[in-house]
C-alpha cells in the first residue's frame, strides 16, 4: 500500500498486442491452442463475469448499509454471497471512496486483477507507464483519466498482488435517492471500481 499519468502508452500497447498475437499464432500452428477456446474464455470474462458483477456489488453496498459493512469487514465472503467467486478473486478487499480519501488500484509487478468482479484487465492497467506512475504521481494519473480531485482529498494507492485483490467502492452519486439496485448498477463504471474513474451521474445513465 502506498500513500501517494497522462497516458503515453500507445506504442507500448501496440508492441504488447503484437507480441501476444505472434505468440498465439505460433501456439495455434503447433496445435497447442484452440482459437475458439481462447475466444470463449475472453467472451466469458468480458461479457458474463465482467464489470457488471462488480457493479452489482457496488450497487448493493450503496443501497444496503448492512451489506456495505460486511463488504468492509470481509469482502471475499460478501462478494461470494452474490455468487461471484473464482480464480483471481479468492482474496478480496473492498476500499471505499469518501470526500476525504480516494482509492486507486495498481499492480506494480504485473497485472493482478479481480477477474470475477471486473472481468479482464484493460490494456492500460497492464502498461508499464500506469504501473510505475500510479505510485509516484497518482494525482497526475487521475488527471489523465479526466478525474480532478480537490487538493484536500487524500489519494491512497493499493498494490494488488497474487494474494490480495482490491475493489474500489466509489462514492454514490448525488441525486440517486430512491433508485433500485439495477438502476444504481448502471451508474457504476469499470474504471470507477479501479479508482481511475468516477460513476456516471444519474442523468447520464
Amino acid at each position: 500500500m502506498h500513500d501517494h499519468h497522462d497516458h503515453d502508452h500507445d506504442n507500448e500497447l501496440d508492441d504488447m498486442t503484437a507480441r501476444v498475437r505472434a505468440l498465439e499464432t505460433v501456439l495455434t500452428e503447433k496445435g497447442l491452442v484452440d482459437p475458439a477456446a481462447v475466444d470463449a474464455i475472453i467472451d466469458t470474462y468480458e461479457h458474463r463475469v465482467g464489470p457488471r458483477n462488480g457493479a452489482a456489488v457496488v450497487a448493493r453496498a450503496w443501497a444496503d448499509p448492512a451489506f456495505a459493512d460486511w463488504l468492509r469487514r470481509d469482502a471475499t465472503a460478501a462478494i461470494a454471497s452474490m455468487g461471484f467467486t473464482g480464480r483471481q478473486g479468492e482474496h478480496m478487499v473492498a476500499v471505499f471512496n469518501t470526500p476525504e480519501e480516494h482509492n486507486l488500484v495498481v499492480c506494480t509487478l504485473c497485472s493482478c486483477y479481480p477477474w470475477p468482479v471486473l472481468g479482464l484487465p484493460p490494456a492500460w492497467y497492464k502498461a508499464p507507464d500506469y504501473r510505475a506512475r500510479a505510485v509516484r504521481e497518482p494525482r497526475a494519473v487521475l488527471a489523465g483519466f479526466g478525474v480532478t480531485l480537490p487538493e484536500t482529498t487524500r489519494i491512497r494507492v493499493w498494490d494488488s498482488t497474487a494474494e490480495i485483490r482490491y475493489l474500489v467502492v466509489p462514492e454514490r452519486p448525488a441525486g440517486t435517492e430512491g433508485m433500485d439496485e439495477a438502476a444504481l448498477a448502471a451508474l457504476v463504471t469499470r474504471d470507477s471500481m479501479i479508482g481511475a474513474g468516477l460513476p456516471r451521474a444519474p442523468e447520464a445513465a
